[in-house]
């Protein structure tokens, strides 16, 4: 089937999905959750034989961990659509409103966007987490995963279609995969205007560039993630020892992963001995700036690409800066708008950091693993938008509906 005929079809789809009842999509998601998780062993043997290819081709430790589904991801992800189920239905939400002087009542009403299309690199995860929000939100969704997790996908995507033909309130093809892995196929989805209202493109520089050149449909960028830490004067400094740690080494390949610390001249002699210890027995490589090198002296020399780079591995860049100023200059400079943090027991500075630094997520004494859509009590994540239009940050069902105006009135013509 070629890219358009499934378009096509979840264009027809669609036309079903935004007027379902809320108790039908709930339905839907719990039987998805239900049959994913009778399937584990079928999805588990499908993904076996994507990891065996990826370590036969030479695929990077990271990528083979985003591939990887065991019994607890499996399990997260039977949980997470079953967590979609018991959310509030944002499709039909009235957001607002008012009685204009000629009478007329002035609604502003959520509605699906109608088909969203999501191409992704190597978490299968997605092809479950994508449906359940989709579906929910209203919406029709075609997935275009990449070549390294083609079986895995595959096994997800057939598991979900049976589940829809197990019932007949939700199409079918409401979700639906594009198995075909090439340029050209991508190529076809990114033109697909006519079809596509929203794609969300999750993958690495690549992927992103291919989007940037090619897509006609309208794009929701979910971006690099180099996430800082910054580490004030008046910050606890167990506590910023903590999140730094946890930060950096809890899982080390995903975007909300930090990848530079930066700390105030002030404490530095006093924490970076405390942290960097923690963080070489975590497995974790420093490459730290000639200040840190003089209190650290077995950090490797940064360069200046090490400033502007997502490892997604046990490697942390580590800076000593001045002030607080300095801090949010480098992190204007070199990041990616996705998630920073503070460590700072001075409100004020706590309060500047987050009004002046430039991200769709910002936490103050917390970890940036809390950048996610579960966490936020979204259920999930279609992606994390590092664009400022139409969502950003952790992108949940709100984000897959646009807001029509609904003008009631009982009679009245504009003059």
């Amino acid at each position: 089937m070629s890219v358009t005929q499934v378009c096509e079809q979840a264009r027809a789809a669609s036309l079903v999905t935004r007027e379902l009842h809320t108790s039908a999509k709930d339905r839907a998601l719990l039987l998805l959750a239900e049959a994913l998780a009778d399937s584990a062993d079928l999805l588990k043997a499908a993904n076996s034989v994507d990891i065996a290819a990826a370590r036969r081709d030479g695929v990077s430790a990271t990528l083979i961990d985003r591939l990887t589904l065991t019994d607890q991801r499996l399990a997260s992800i039977c949980q997470a659509t079953r967590a979609v189920a018991a959310l509030p239905d944002p499709v039909g939400q009235v957001t607002g409103g008012s009685v204009r002087p000629n009478g007329l009542l002035i609604e502003r009403v959520r509605e699906p966007l109608g088909v969203v299309a999501v191409i992704y690199e190597a978490r299968p995860n997605v092809t479950a987490d994508v449906a359940a929000l989709c579906l929910k939100s209203g919406n029709a969704v075609i997935l275009r995963g990449s070549s390294v997790a083609a079986h895995t996908n595959a096994a997800i995507a057939d598991v979900i279609a049976e589940a829809l033909r197990q019932q007949d309130e939700v199409p079918e093809h409401a979700v639906q995969l594009v198995r075909d892995a090439s340029r050209e196929a991508m190529v076809e989805l990114l033109t697909a205007s006519e079809y596509v209202d929203l794609l969300v493109p999750r993958g690495g520089p690549g992927l992103l560039a291919t989007v940037r050149e090619h897509a006609t449909v309208p794009v929701v960028i979910d971006g690099d993630g180099n996430c800082h830490v910054y580490v004030d004067a008046s910050a606890d400094l167990a506590a910023a020892a903590s999140i730094v740690v946890n930060a950096k080494t809890s899982r080390p390949s995903v975007c909300n992963a930090a990848e530079t610390l930066l700390v105030h001249a002030a404490v530095a002699g006093a924490f970076l001995p405390i942290v960097l210890e923690e963080l070489v027995k975590a497995g974790v490589e420093v490459r730290g700036d000639e200040r840190v090198r003089e209190i650290w002296p077995d950090a490797e020399p940064a360069r200046e690409s090490d400033w502007a780079t997502e490892y997604l591995d046990l490697i942390l860049a580590v800076r000593v800066v001045d002030s607080l100023e300095s801090a949010i200059a480098h992190i204007g400079k070199y990041g990616t708008r996705n998630s920073e943090a503070i460590v700072a027991q001075d409100i004020g500075v706590a309060r500047r950091f987050a009004r002046a630094v430039d991200s769709g997520s910002v936490f103050v004494n917390c970890s940036t693993r809390f950048s996610d859509g579960g966490e936020f009590g979204y259920g999930l994540e279609i992606g994390v938008s590092t664009q400022k239009l139409h969502a950003r940050g952790p992108m949940g069902l709100e984000a897959l509906t646009c807001v029509k105006n609904v003008a009631w009135g009982d009679g009245q013509i504009r003059p």
